[in-house]
C-alpha cells in the first residue's frame, strides 16, 4: 500500500537505492536504457546489475546508454502526483547524463498535465549511491510529512555533507570506451594498480593509485576515518559492481570500526558500470541527521 505524503520522490535508476528502499518510501525511478546491440534493456525494469555485467563480461563491444526522454518523467510526475500534492525530483549531474535536462523539460509540460502540483528539481552533485543516500534522506522527510520546502531543504544538506569514494578493479573498460590511453592502461597492468576515486561537484576525480584491491580497501577506510564527524549518526551504503563478497567485508569492516545508524550495501548502477566495467567497490556516507 502506497503511503500519502504532502510530497513525494523521483529520482533516477543512476542512484543505486535498494529494491526494498524504493518500495518502502514509494520512491518513483525513472529508468536510463542500457544499450547492447540491437536490444535495449531498461535498467532495474528490463536487466537487472548482475544480469548486466554478465553481459558486459562477454561483450565484443562496449554496450551504450541513452538518457531517458521527457516521456517517463512527465509519467513519474504523473505516478506521483497520485499520491502528495507536491514533488522532488532529483536527478543526476548534467555532466554525467543528458537525464537532468529531460526532467527539467518534463517539469514544463507538467505546469499543463497537473496544474495543481508543485515540483521541484535538484541537480545532484554526487553519484551513484551517494546520489542514493540524499534521495533516501529526502524520501524519509517526506515521509515524516515535512513540507516540499522542508525536503528540499535535507536533500541540499545531504548533498553537501556526502562523500564517495570508490576503487576501480581494471582500466580495460575505460581504454575500451576510449576514456583513457592504452599506455596508460597497460601501466597500470604491469604495476597492478587499482586507482581509487571520488565524484563531487558533479564530476569524477581520481584521488590516488594503490597496488592491490585490500590496500583499495584499506585506502578509503583510513580517508572514511577522517571525515566522519565523531558523535552523530553515520549512514553509510556500500556499493559494488558484480562484487559482492568484496562488499560485504567492507561492510562489516565499517560496521566493527564506526557506529552507524545506517548501513546496507547495493548494487553500482550499469550506467557507469558501462564505462568502469564490473569490480568497483565503493561506499558513499554522511554524518548527521
Amino acid at each position: 500500500m502506497l503511503m500519502v505524503n504532502k510530497v513525494a520522490i523521483v529520482t533516477d535508476t543512476t542512484a543505486c537505492i535498494p529494491r526494498e528502499q524504493v518500495e518502502k518510501y514509494a520512491i518513483e525511478l525513472v529508468p536510463i536504457e542500457v544499450i547492447f546491440g540491437d536490444k535495449v534493456y531498461r535498467d532495474g525494469i528490463d536487466i537487472t546489475p548482475a544480469e548486466f555485467y554478465a553481459l558486459l563480461k562477454q561483450a565484443e563491444k562496449l554496450p551504450t546508454t541513452s538518457g531517458s526522454l521527457p516521456g517517463p518523467f512527465l509519467e513519474a510526475y504523473c505516478r506521483a502526483s497520485q499520491r502528495a500534492s507536491s514533488i522532488l525530483c532529483i536527478t543526476i549531474s548534467a555532466k554525467f547524463s543528458g537525464m537532468c535536462n529531460s526532467a527539467k523539460i518534463a517539469m514544463g509540460m507538467a505546469k499543463e498535465a497537473l496544474p495543481n502540483v508543485a515540483i521541484e528539481m535538484l541537480e545532484c552533485t554526487t553519484a551513484a549511491v551517494g546520489q542514493g543516500l540524499v534521495v533516501l534522506a529526502a524520501a524519509k522527510a517526506a515521509a515524516e510529512g515535512k513540507s516540499l520546502a522542508e525536503v528540499v531543504e535535507t536533500a541540499k544538506s545531504v548533498m553537501q555533507r556526502v562523500n564517495l569514494f570508490a576503487t576501480l578493479d581494471t582500466l580495460h573498460y575505460l581504454v575500451k570506451g576510449g576514456r583513457v590511453p592504452k599506455a596508460a592502461a597497460l601501466a597500470s597492468s604491469l604495476l597492478k594498480i587499482k586507482p581509487i576515486f571520488t565524484v563531487n561537484g558533479g564530476e569524477a576525480h581520481p584521488v590516488t593509485n594503490v597496488r592491490t584491491n585490500p590496500g583499495a580497501i584499506k585506502h578509503i577506510l583510513k580517508i572514511m576515518g577522517r571525515k566522519v564527524a565523531k558523535g552523530q549518526p553515520l549512514h553509510v551504503a556500500v556499493m559494488h559492481a558484480d562484487a559482492l563478497d568484496r562488499a560485504i567485508a567492507l561492510r562489516d569492516q565499517i560496521s566493527s570500526r564506526f557506529d552507524c545508524a545506517e548501513l546496507f550495501i547495493t548494487e553500482f548502477t550499469p550506467v557507469m558500470g558501462v564505462h568502469t566495467g564490473p569490480g568497483v567497490v565503493g561506499v558513499a556516507f554522511y554524518s548527521g541527521d
